[in-house]
């Protein structure tokens, strides 16, 4: 099965799940998110809003319509955006779809509904199919969520095919959040020309050669423009280089609990502890955790250059 990837996609892209800042009172501290949106899309990472990292689930649907409407107001490309709308309610699935397509973003995101367990490929071809009917847009775009270790709901490669049947132009790719290798590379075979998205910056080396679309990626919230210099490598010897260098940081990061953990490393390089707070029921990292990582960090040469904007929110 051959599929024409869409323009947005065809060089491979890094896209951050950006984190969300809060308040004192756990409300969405907009100023410091659209900040960070800004020194992302300037490191040469795209934005996959309302991710796993982005604490997405924690936030109410008026919460990710209201960020998303700031963002763009703030004067950020939405043609730069992949925003996270999958939800267990159809209805808010659609709503979700529907505000994303209509303001522009290259494409939705899409988690199965996972509340309930052991659901069959038909209750899933019906949810994504009711969701394309209801928005009823050609410029919808689909991005598949495989991460079963959380939802408990995988996306099977029999249901990718049945959509990309039914919907060629609209469902045009997958971030495969598994974690296991021959599942992503049995889909780069299976789907070529399907925008196919690892997880992980530490798959590229193996993913890329066999067409993957670049990867969505938690660390890309702290190297962005590492993970954009290996995909824009220009020789393979370079390419070498950087894969080390995202590799290492990578594995230093996933080790810990990645939201906190990653929330701690943009507190620490913008000089802004307001980073470090998490909706419950997850909880920050304490200063010995934190302290532990950035040692690792610093032996690793890792930095996050130009965050004086972040800084200037902060002040």
């Amino acid at each position: 099965m051959s599929i024409h990837r869409p323009s947005a996609f065809a060089k491979p892209r890094v896209f951050a799940p950006v984190v969300t800042p809060f308040t004192a009172g756990l409300a969405v501290d907009a100023p410091r998110f659209v900040a960070f949106c800004r020194w992302l899309v300037g490191q040469g990472a795209g934005l996959a809003l309302f991710g796993t990292n982005s604490e997405a689930n924690s936030l109410s649907l008026a919460e990710r319509h209201a960020l998303l409407d700031q963002v763009i107001e703030a004067g950020i490309d939405p043609a730069q955006m992949l925003p996270g709308t999958g939800a267990c309610a159809l209805p808010d699935a659609i709503a979700l779809t529907r505000h994303a397509t209509e303001a522009g973003c290259a494409g939705a995101l899409m988690l199965p509904p996972f509340f309930y367990k052991g659901v069959s490929d038909d209750g899933l071809f019906a949810y994504y199919s009711d969701v394309i009917q209801a928005v009823g847009s050609d410029r919808l775009r689909v991005l598949l969520y495989h991460i079963p270790q959380f939802t408990g709901v995988p996306i099977t490669h029999t249901l990718i095919e049945r959509l990309i049947e039914a919907y060629p132009q609209t469902v045009v790719g997958v971030k495969d959040s598994s974690g296991d290798w021959a599942n992503t590379s049995a889909m780069l075979e299976k789907f070529p020309g399907f925008a196919v998205f690892p997880a992980s910056e530490g798959l590229l080396g193996k993913a890329l050669p066999l067409g993957a679309a670049g990867c969505i990626s938690a660390t890309a919230n702290i190297q962005p423009h590492a993970i954009a210099s290996l995909l824009n490598a220009a020789t393979l010897e370079e390419r070498v280089v950087w894969e080390g260098k995202v590799a290492t940081v990578r594995l230093a990061v996933q080790a810990q609990p990645m939201i906190p953990a990653l929330k701690s490393i943009v507190a620490h390089f913008a000089n802004d502890p307001e980073w470090n707070r998490v909706r419950p029921p997850l909880t920050p990292m304490n200063l010995a955790q934190s302290g532990a990582l950035l040692q690792q960090l610093q032996a690793l040469d890792f930095s996050m250059p130009s965050m004086a904007s972040l800084a200037a929110v902060a002040a």
